[in-house]
């Protein structure tokens, strides 16, 4: 993946280094309460917010206070190279919602290391990288890439950048107002459906990367032999599937809240292939 000397992002806010105050906990979920939001979010691209809804914990979080202890570097290269891939979907989704006559309104990127608080509620490292709609800010742990490669076998920028992306898909669908109609319809649904609707939301989005991917490639050719597979390797490591599969030994499709591996790989390689973003209704007759 061609990224090195490429424009990088201002939205970046760079807390790694920073230490949260102990005692401080999730929308008031502590101990097994904290630990299941950890176990299912910790795989990627989760929204915490709708973890907590579907939960039904809808008490205020504690004060959280957060003091910078160590000066993190200001551009190291993995910084850089997140920098770059923020920097790429702000072009791609800036001229799309340009060309439909809307405003795209760029996320804020926050690096943390061990934990974070977000208007979401505090998260940490295990919790993976996450889209908080209230704050409309993505965060990310950069030690995630490791576990991606050595546990999930996704080794790779171009993995990485997909990761990223699917996040910032998410900030698309709340742009649109995807998001808020999810959560108002999960609010009148049973468990089973609430989690069918999430697998829509997450599969979109990782159609939304492969947007992503089709158009940077189109605007400045950063693709490298071996960087889709990359991607949708990626996208099947982090299936339902696999992921129960390896947790726990047997797969619970009513469980699913990001969808299979199969779906995962289908609907990015749709995104990356056409591009466009009427190929990514995911909703539309259930179409999963």
């Amino acid at each position: 993946m061609r990224w090195k000397g490429a424009r990088q992002s201002d939205n970046v806010e760079d807390r790694r280094g920073m230490s949260i105050s102990r005692g401080a906990k999730v929308g008031g979920i502590g101990g097994l309460g904290l630990v299941a939001i950890v176990v299912i979010s910790m795989f990627m691209g989760v929204d915490p917010s709708t973890l907590l809804q579907v939960v039904g914990q809808n008490t205020q979080s504690p004060s959280v206070s957060q003091e910078q202890t160590v000066n993190p570097p200001a551009h190291d290269e993995k910084s850089d190279f997140v920098r770059v891939v923020l920097a790429d979907t702000e072009d791609v989704w800036k001229d799309i919602f340009q060309k439909s006559g809307k405003t795209y309104e760029e996320p804020k990127l926050v690096l943390f290391s061990g934990a974070v608080d977000s208007a979401c509620g505090m998260a940490g490292s295990a919790t993976g990288p996450f889209y908080c709609p209230g704050d409309h800010k993505v965060y990310l742990d950069l030690t995630f890439f490791e576990e991606l490669g050595s546990r999930f076998g996704a080794s790779g920028d171009f993995a990485q950048a997909y990761v990223i992306a699917h996040e910032v898909g998410h900030h698309v669908q709340n742009q649109l107002g995807i998001i808020p109609k999810v959560h108002e319809l999960q609010s009148r649904m049973g468990q089973t459906e609430r989690n069918k609707l999430n697998v829509m939301l997450e599969l979109q989005a990782d159609c939304l990367a492969g947007i992503w991917a089709h158009q940077t490639e189109k605007n400045r050719q950063f693709l490298e032999e071996g960087d889709v597979e990359e991607g949708l390797n990626a996208a099947s490591s982090v299936g339902d599937d696999r992921i129960q599969k390896q947790t726990q030994g047997y797969v619970v499709p009513d469980g699913f809240t990001h969808g299979s591996s199969e779906q995962r790989v289908r609907w990015f390689k749709r995104g990356l292939e056409e591009g466009n973003f009427n190929s990514c209704d995911t909703f539309k007759a259930g179409r999963l």
